[in-house]
């Protein structure tokens, strides 16, 4: 069965001329499995896991300057410059003839514009190839009209059309007027160009905004300027969940600069929506800032007391030794198979909460008139944020929120929340007419954000008399109430082993939290990758086996293992084969280091549509870690559009994921109180845990899917399996503490 994919074009003359081409494609209809290929002109395709509905923009100007339109925000991922690559190398052009605008919020003309997931390659692969080779098949069909020739006798180069036969040539810029007043192909009569006429995709290229970011250029959020501005932050509550109590406000108003303080109540939904705080305006951000000092509060935080992380720890130990919990996948009869396993291994894992802590903090600006707002934000997701502004203003049309989308210095998932959003739009409600610019301190930041959810999990395996997996079970304790878990906390039902194994329970405890939590770089794969990997590596050390091994006899034959319930896309163990025998093979994993103290360690996951193995290098001297080399081999599909950036996502992932194991990085809480403040008691990675890192792409015959995230996860066991190596001491806890022995 295939998927209904229809779309079609839309094509309008330019103010001065030329041509503008909208490109609407409407959702694709999931199938039986909701993951099927789709077929398109040139070659099979596969639909995306998530509907693609939106337009595409690609003018041409008289002059030949093509302007692409970046709809998806960009927060450092590079798909400001990765989608326009396919948009430019289907239409032919020279990418140095190439413009690109960033979108403001709009899902009307675009559709889903969120950067998360690691979806915006899958999603839009095959729609922006269609929207470049559309707008070239209309110039070719205008110049042929000019020169009275066949279309067939007409080729395209580098933004030029060309006509063998008689040695004419003409610049897209010049026909691109005639083009806008033909009828637009439908995108399935066209043929995309084979991959090896690709002249931009799978060229390495800078950034768009590269050389602005080095210049220091306004380019971020927190750089927006605008006439008679004034700077604001917002004071909540020490504990999350805290509600406005009294207040005196009168010594914060008279302090130097400040020209506003308002208090704002919230809308009762601290973990989704506006807070309860207080918002102090003034001509400089550190004059507000130091005004907050003079605030007099009282706090409502008894909802927050006893929520701490001692409490947490000792209530999912009991929880573990008690055993049970609600069952979400079982296969077989684990509990006889562990019983009667010649060999049985256990173990706990835990690892803490984590903040995103990106180096530019929240900040939004807006300006609110005549019943309309307008506002400057780095958001992963603009179009919800505008949706619940709308909602929070009670303004009566969505259009009355105008949302222009700038560029995020970091996001890792933060930025999918639009807490900021809706306080920049409170704020300036309060104050009509005056812009205002909410900028968040870092202790705020650090304190006040969505945190990756911690988590404890009770393993249990059981080896038959040839050392094979026959049982496994995993009981995780985490937040929610009853069977629904808070936002990030959820549970993989198809991670290794699970559909690998013939005996398999995965059950969960929930207790409540008034913490808030979110989505991480690679949400839930970043930490169930370190528990699960590691706990496979007990495995394999038990039946005498290294890692690897392990996991290729897991993997068996070459097929598709289906999750249940249809919860993810088909997991290929043929792919997983090949980054593992890939990453084995250039780590030379099993040839010991010259090194005294020094192992290697291996880690394997599949995350976001990447199959990604990895291994790692260190040493452990007097306690201390140090990381060495690591090695990466990554299937991502047929084709790396950007390597430049490809390999910068994938350095940037493992250096991100060494800090989780490395660095004092965990959000402790007392009461509903964050302890950690800034970057010195929640450090980021450091400039001298920078291994040489070495990348190997295993390419198939797949589309193309994201890299801002799957290749994380594996970095995380493949160092602590490489310490245990090294060391003899198994990390079950993160962030990493050795015994000095």
């Amino acid at each position: 069965m295939q998927p209904e994919r229809r779309s079609f074009l839309k094509g309008s003359l330019l103010a001065g001329g030329g041509l503008a081409l909208e490109v609407f494609l409407a959702p694709v209809t999931r199938g039986a499995s909701g993951w099927l290929a789709a077929s398109a002109a040139g070659g099979a395709e596969a639909a995306t896991a998530t509907p693609a509905e939106f337009s595409a923009f690609v003018a041409i100007a008289p002059d030949g300057l093509v302007t692409i339109t970046a709809k998806n925000p960009e927060i450092g991922q590079g798909v400001k410059t990765s989608l326009p690559m396919i948009v430019a190398d289907e239409l032919d052009c020279d990418w140095s003839q190439v413009r690109i605008t960033q979108a403001d919020a709009d899902t009307a003309r675009y559709g889903r514009q969120v950067a998360g997931g690691s979806t915006s390659t899958p999603t839009n692969w095959l729609p922006m190839r269609q929207a470049g080779a559309a707008a070239r098949a209309m110039l070719l069909q205008a110049a042929a009209a000019r020169w009275s020739v066949p279309v067939g006798e007409l080729s395209t180069s580098r933004g030029r059309i060309l006509h063998g036969a008689s040695g004419r040539s003409i610049g897209y810029g010049e026909v691109a007027t005639d083009a806008a007043k033909l009828t637009p192909p439908d995108p399935a009569t066209l043929t995309l160009k084979k991959p090896e006429a690709f002249t931009i995709i799978g060229k390495p290229i800078s950034g768009i905004d590269g050389a602005r970011v080095l210049r220091g250029e306004p380019l971020f959020g927190i750089d927006t300027r605008l006439p008679g501005m004034l700077y604001a932050v917002y004071v909540v509550a020490p504990a999350h969940g805290g509600r406005l109590g009294k207040l005196n406000l009168e010594a914060a108003k008279a302090a130097p600069g400040v020209q506003h303080v308002v208090p704002i109540t919230g809308d009762g939904d601290a973990n989704a929506g506006l807070a309860d705080g207080v918002a102090i305006l003034a001509t400089h951000w550190w004059l507000a800032n130091a005004a907050r000092s003079k605030l007099e509060v009282e706090w409502d935080v008894s909802k927050a007391k006893g929520h701490s992380s001692a409490a947490y720890h000792a209530t999912a130990q009991a929880a573990l030794s008690k055993g049970g919990g609600t069952a979400l996948r079982e296969d077989g009869d684990p509990d006889a198979a562990l019983a009667g396993a010649a060999k049985r291994v256990s173990a706990r894992y835990h690892y803490p909460f984590l903040a995103h802590a990106t180096l530019e903090p929240m900040n939004c600006t807006a300006l609110y008139r005549d019943g309309e707002i307008e506002i400057w934000a780095p958001s992963q997701n603009p179009s919800a944020g505008r949706a619940a502004v709308q909602k929070l203003l009670a303004l009566p049309a969505l259009e009355d929120v105008t949302v222009h989308v700038t560029r995020s210095g970091g996001g890792f998932g933060r930025r999918l929340m639009n807490d900021y959003m809706l306080q920049a739009a409170a704020i300036a409600k309060a104050v009509p007419g005056t812009p205002v610019q909410l900028i968040w301190a870092r202790e705020d930041d650090i304190r006040h954000d969505y945190y990756r959810p911690a988590g404890w999990h009770g393993l249990k395996a059981g080896l038959d008399a040839e050392g094979r997996l026959v049982a496994f079970t995993d009981h995780f304790v985490t937040f929610g109430e009853g069977d629904r878990v808070v936002r990030g906390a959820d549970m993989s039902l198809d991670m290794p082993p699970a559909g690998l194994v013939p005996n398999l329970r995965i059950a969960q405890t929930t207790m409540p939290t008034v913490v808030n939590t979110g989505y991480l770089r690679a949400p839930g794969s970043n930490a169930l990758s370190f528990m699960s990997q590691s706990f496979l590596d007990e495995i394999a050390i038990a039946a005498g086996k290294d890692l690897p091994a392990l996991m290729l006899e897991l993997l068996g034959e070459r097929r598709m293992v289906t999750p249940p319930k249809d919860s993810g896309p088909p997991f290929d163990t043929g792919r997983a084969r090949d980054v593992i025998e890939k990453v084995v093979e250039a780590s030379r994993f099993r040839q010991r280091p010259a090194q005294a103290g020094h192992a290697k360690g291996f880690g394997f996951y599949f995350s976001h549509r990447g199959y990604f193995a990895e291994v790692v290098e260190a040493s452990v001297s007097e306690g201390a870690i140090r990381v060495h080399e690591v090695w990466v081999a990554g299937d991502v599909g047929s084709q790396i559009i950007n390597p430049f950036g490809a390999e910068n996502q994938v350095r940037g992932s493992i250096l991100d994921g060494l800090a989780q194991v490395l660095d004092e990085q965990q959000i402790e809480i007392v009461d509903g109180v964050v302890q950690q403040g800034n970057f010195h008691d929640f450090r980021l990675g450091r400039m001298n845990v920078k291994p040489p890192i070495h990348i190997a792409w295993v390419k198939s015959e797949h589309p193309p899917t994201g890299l801002g995230e799957p290749s994380l996860p594996p970095v995380l066991p493949a160092l602590t399996n490489a310490v245990f190596a090294a060391s003899g001491q198994r990390i079950r806890s993160l962030p990493a503490r050795l015994i000095v022995t």
